[in-house]
């Protein structure tokens, strides 16, 4: 019954994220299509126009890269300062305190089910085929998922009590636009930093859609278990730090 419970209230939280969300938004959902597209858009006039680079499937190429990282960049700093943005809601209602900030990442979700829509479709547009590996990219999205609730349950506790988190996370996700390989490719890498990109579980999930969207093959096994690996430590960290850290939130929220 408890188990129902906690189904039921993420699913409350979840909705009422979402409505506060595009509350004021007169174009709504369209904004989840719109700003992949500028960015696809920009980066291809600029890398294969301007700098004369690869013209063969480069939006393909681009989104591959923009979806997981957008996501990944709003459901984060999205999640960090969920706690304290329902600092009341956490004080009136004896709600689970872990629950908000997944509720979070899973109402950013709703975003990455729509540019996951927009990486599709334009991988078959521009004639890439369905091939069996398309049956792996569940699971390489699950595990971006179970990567960034783990995050959240982190950095939501810690801004708790240190309310620059959030400013730490927007700055990280600055510097990682240019660290994951969004619009530029792997070989570009240096040999000797590439293993450094495998152990970064968004530059993994980049070079894994590619293989499989793009290339048609498999991603790597190394980089699917270290992307496993990465988000089951990260999510079992979460869990735990958060647990300590719970304790004392009423006082500071």
């Amino acid at each position: 019954m408890w188990h129902g419970d906690r189904q039921f209230l993420l699913i409350n939280l979840v909705k009422k994220d979402f409505k506060i969300r595009y509350r004021n938004m007169s174009l709504g959902m369209f904004w989840s299509l719109l700003n992949p597209l500028v960015t696809m858009a920009v980066l291809t006039f600029v890398y294969t126009i301007i700098w004369r680079g690869p013209q063969v499937d480069y939006p393909v190429f681009v989104l591959c890269g923009l979806v997981p990282f957008n996501f990944f960049t709003m459901a984060w700093a999205s999640s960090t300062s969920s706690l304290v943005d329902n600092a009341s809601t956490i004080k009136r209602v004896p709600v689970p305190r872990e629950l908000i900030p997944i509720a979070t990442v899973l109402g950013n979700s709703v975003h990455l089910v729509v540019q996951i829509g927009l990486l599709l479709g334009a991988t078959l547009i521009l004639g890439h085929g369905i091939n069996r590996y398309w049956l792996l990219l569940p699971v390489l999205w699950i595990l971006e998922l179970i990567f960034v609730c783990g995050l959240a349950l982190i950095t939501s506790a810690v801004n708790v009590y240190i309310r620059d988190t959030r400013y730490v996370v927007e700055s990280i996700n600055t510097v990682l636009f240019w660290m994951v390989p969004i619009f530029y490719p792997v070989d570009k890498i240096p040999q000797e930093y590439r293993e450094v990109y495998a152990y970064n579980p968004i530059a993994a999930l980049v070079m894994a859609l590619r293989s499989v969207l793009m290339d048609g093959v498999s991603p790597h096994g190394p980089i699917l278990w270290k992307l496993a690996i990465a988000s089951a430590a990260t999510m079992g960290i979460g869990v735990l730090l958060f647990r300590k850290l719970k304790q004392g939130f009423y006082d500071y929220l």
